[in-house]
């Protein structure tokens, strides 16, 4: 049945995924099914998948993606999505920043997905604007690409024309996202219920990561002090013992670690005692208990330590993560 002439007409919204061997499925396959729920509650959304010889993808979990469309005879697009892969991290294919580069020319919008965002990085187009991706990468976005500005807690980031989001799972809330963008809170909330999730889901995505999964330091000085920290978080470390420890002044260890942690001392020692509390809550301990064999030592203390790197509380952390 063609719509009245009092009714908007909706045109069809070409998206494009970028794909290549070794993709991470989900990255692909999430924001593909929000997209076709979408399409089923009266989207407009026409999704390809596309390389840069096309023919068929081996995803990372072997999966191998079929039908897959070369750049060159893709046409006119109105969004590209760039999935990631765990190889992106340390270098960006020649070839995938080509296509990527090839797609966003013609496109109004540019996503990624997880670390997906370090080609879009390694193309400039995040200079001097506001992106995530998965937690685990977001400390070496920041070093490899210093005019980004990388906010790790942030499930999606929109700047501009640029979206970028958080790890794996987090591009069905990218894709929720850009249906609600497209076709407003309904249709993205009957879609988000559609999936059984959250459309806006609570809490960032620091709940799902962990100060221990930092890099090694890589000067002398500043991984000592990490590791006596991480081996007895509730010890006496404050700046002035810490720099002791190392035979540094206070000064130079706060520099090492914005410089290579990209935080403050204090703020990294309460992060490292709030992983601790973590896992003394997992593992049976009361709020009370883990606060004090933490070394964050009230349950005030905890409390606000959860709220402001995990955006949760406690009693919520535990809903969430404790087994059945």
């Amino acid at each position: 049945m063609s719509n009245s002439p009092s009714q908007p007409q909706i045109r069809t919204h070409r998206v494009a995924f970028v794909v290549y061997d070794g993709v991470t499925l989900l990255d692909v396959s999430g924001p593909l099914e929000v997209l076709h729920q979408a399409n089923r509650g009266g989207g407009r959304y026409d999704t390809v998948l596309v390389s840069a010889s096309g023919g068929q993808v081996t995803t990372a979990s072997g999966v191998v993606l079929a039908g897959v469309i070369p750049v060159a005879e893709v046409g006119a697009v109105d969004t590209v999505v760039v999935a990631g892969a765990d190889h992106l991290v340390e270098a960006v294919p020649t070839e995938v920043a080509g296509l990527t580069r090839a797609l966003a020319d013609r496109a109004e919008r540019v996503a990624s997905v997880c670390s997906g965002a370090f080609v879009l990085a390694a193309l400039g187009f995040l200079d001097d604007r506001r992106a995530t991706t998965h937690w685990r990468h977001a400390a070496a976005m920041a070093r490899q690409y210093p005019r980004v500005d990388v906010e790790p807690d942030a499930l999606h980031i929109t700047d501009g024309r640029y979206v970028t989001s958080a790890g794996i799972s987090a591009g069905i809330d990218l894709a929720l996202a850009l249906v609600e963008a497209d076709h407003g809170p309904d249709l993205a909330r009957a879609t988000a219920r559609e999936l059984v999730v959250f459309l806006q889901r609570p809490g960032g995505q620091s709940q799902f990561s962990t100060a221990l999964d930092t890099p090694p330091a890589r000067s002398d000085p500043l991984r000592a002090v990490a590791e006596a920290v991480v081996a007895d978080p509730a010890g006496d470390h404050t700046l002035p013992n810490l720099a002791a420890s190392a035979a540094v002044s206070p000064r130079h260890l706060t520099r090492l670690f914005q410089s290579e942690f990209q935080t403050t001392p204090s703020r990294w020692v309460e992060r490292v005692r709030l992983d601790r509390a973590q896992q003394l809550l997992l593992d049976g301990h009361s709020i009370t208990k883990a606060a004090r064999l933490s070394g964050l030592g009230s349950d005030e203390t905890l409390r606000r330590a959860f709220a402001r790197h995990l955006s949760i509380t406690p009693t919520e952390y535990l809903r969430r993560f404790q087994t059945a």
